[in-house]
């Protein structure tokens, strides 16, 4: 008898009790349908209807041409376990290159996941263990990943790889790579690897949510250094929010990174570098219309790449360190930056400064930017403990402070250290006169403490603060910079972005030109100059 086209799954001895196993049905009923797909080419689809499907201990390998489809998020869910393979992981779905030989000539397509859960809090491996996703397949050709809600897997939760002629759309990813401690690959909401079809792959993820993951929340990562960094790729209107990274471009060319929001990561709103597994950073991507705020580390980190990169009309705002960061990693590219291009951000109340330059730049644009007001993290070194200092899960409230709102952003508050208490510390997201707010002590987590709340009167002290902060900081060499139309100034009271441009002691100044600027208001003069420009013009700047 011929396959249906269509499978209802409890007609074919899926229970969705949350009891039974599930995964010899399912693996059954996709081989099945895979062999007459092969047949005759007409892709199937399982329909699962409401229920709790099972997986244990093993994954299903997939088929090309058979999809799966459920009744919506939390209506269906597959709940993996491994209670009987403590170090195998367990992925609903895979089909990989080490496991199964996937490539470009031998991969899966025609193939849709929608409308269903997948809860991987079953799953826990004796070491972390890369592949423990909720799905995990490799060479996905015209794929169609759509209204997914991930969550708690101990690796990335959506980790596929090499997908063209793709769309990943409304996919949900919580509080995945739970036990990835932040160090290891893999560990994030969204985790796409690039480069295995050439040199364009035809991705575009778009209306996803990342939250609470142990690294990214969307990253693309290129898997072999030999590779070409591919083009192709697009992220669109995403949010991200409590990972340690929030979008990261380890290894695409031309990705373009639009209307998203980029809120309350740990480390960086989004970041270029050299962290991938080939560490290979991005190039010539464009990031337009993003709101990147309130990241407890940088609004934007930029390195490891030879450029183009440009970043146009986004808010990078409220930041814990710096809005806009140039550096580099050891191991990875440490050529200069190429063409970098900052144009009409609105880049404000940064802790630190609002655009600081530690790795060279070679003809860089600066143009049409409002840099106004950072230099947020203002506030003098200061300690207490005592009567009215009660700890919550993410904050200290002192009722005697009166600290500058905000003048405490981004530093490390240590509380504790006393007779019989060990110290631990904290970072703060933001202050008001008597409250500190805290990021959590990992993504995820409801607590910025480790080993419980403080108890009340717990002694806690908080460091000086750094200056100069400035609203642009070169710190390396600069060649032939492009630096016009910006208003850089702070209009606040008191006013804590020092200067509008820092040229560092170990900057190198070179060419270029700087005019038509507006530089006046600053805390102090407009310009610093340890280490003198050379050559090129300054011109018509006010202030």
């Amino acid at each position: 008898m011929t396959a249906p086209l269509t499978a209802d799954a409890h007609e074919y001895g899926l229970a969705g009790d949350g009891t039974a196993d599930d995964r010899p049905a399912l693996q059954e009923l996709v081989d099945v349908l895979g062999d007459a797909t092969a047949e005759d080419g007409r892709p199937r689809t399982v329909r699962v209807p409401a229920g709790r499907y099972v997986i244990r201990n093993e994954p299903v390998l997939w088929r090309s041409g058979v999809s799966l489809v459920g009744a919506g998020r939390g209506a269906t869910c597959f709940a993996l376990s491994n209670p009987g393979a403590p170090a195998l992981p367990v992925p609903l779905a895979w089909f990989t290159t080490a496991q199964h030989g996937a490539g470009p000539d031998r991969h899966i397509a025609d193939v849709t996941f929608a409308h269903f859960e997948i809860d991987g809090l079953g799953v826990a491996t004796e070491e972390y263990e890369v592949l423990a996703k909720g799905l995990g397949l490799q060479y996905v050709l015209r794929g169609r990943f759509s209204d997914l809600y991930v969550h708690d897997t101990a690796a990335t939760g959506f980790g596929c790889d090499f997908l063209q002629d793709t769309v990943v759309e409304g996919v949900l990813a919580e509080r995945c790579g739970r036990q990835d401690p932040g160090e290891e690959m893999g560990g994030a909401g969204i985790g796409i690897g690039v480069g295995g079809w050439g040199p364009v792959e035809r991705l575009a993820v778009t209306d996803c949510t990342a939250r609470g993951n142990g690294t990214n929340g969307i990253f693309l990562e290129l898997q072999q250094d030999d590779w070409v960094p591919p083009r192709g790729i697009r992220i669109t209107a995403c949010h991200t929010e409590d990972n340690r990274y929030g979008i990261s471009d380890w290894g695409a060319d031309g990705l373009l990174v639009t209307g998203c929001s980029m809120l309350g990561n740990h480390v960086a709103g989004f970041d270029v570098s050299a962290q991938g597994t080939t560490s290979v950073g991005g190039r010539g991507g464009l990031v337009t219309g993003c709101v990147i705020d309130g990241n407890a580390g940088d609004g934007i980190a930029l390195g490891n790449t030879p450029g183009p990169y440009g970043f146009h009309g986004n808010r990078v705002s409220n930041n814990g360190r710096y809005g806009y960061w140039e550096h580099n990693l050891a191991g990875g590219d440490q050529e200069p930056a190429t063409d970098i291009v900052l144009e009409s951000n609105d880049i404000h109340d940064n802790a630190l400064d609002g655009v600081r330059v530690d790795a060279p730049l070679h003809e860089p644009a600066i143009v049409g930017n409002r840099i106004r007001g950072n230099g947020r993290r203002a506030a003098a070194r200061t300690a207490g403990g005592g009567e009215g200092v009660r700890c919550g899960p993410l904050s200290l409230t002192d009722a005697r402070a009166d600290w500058l709102p905000g003048g405490h952003r981004g530093k490390e508050l240590t509380v504790g250290g006393g007779p019989g208490g060990a110290e631990v510390t904290a970072v703060v997201t933001d202050n008001t006169a008597t409250r500190l707010t805290l990021a959590p002590v990992r993504p995820g987590a409801g607590t910025a403490w480790p080993d419980g709340t403080p108890a009340p009167g717990t002694a806690y002290r908080l460091p000086d603060s750094p200056a100069p902060r400035a609203g642009l900081t070169a710190a390396a060499a600069v060649t032939h910079p492009y630096v016009q139309g910006n208003r850089v100034r702070d209009d606040g009271h008191p006013r804590t972005q020092i200067h509008a441009v820092w040229i560092a002691d170990e900057a190198t100044w070179t060419g270029g030109r700087v005019s038509g600027n507006d530089f006046s208001g600053n805390g102090s003069a407009s310009t610093r100059f340890d280490s003198a420009p050379t050559g090129g013009r300054w011109r018509d700047n006010a202030g």
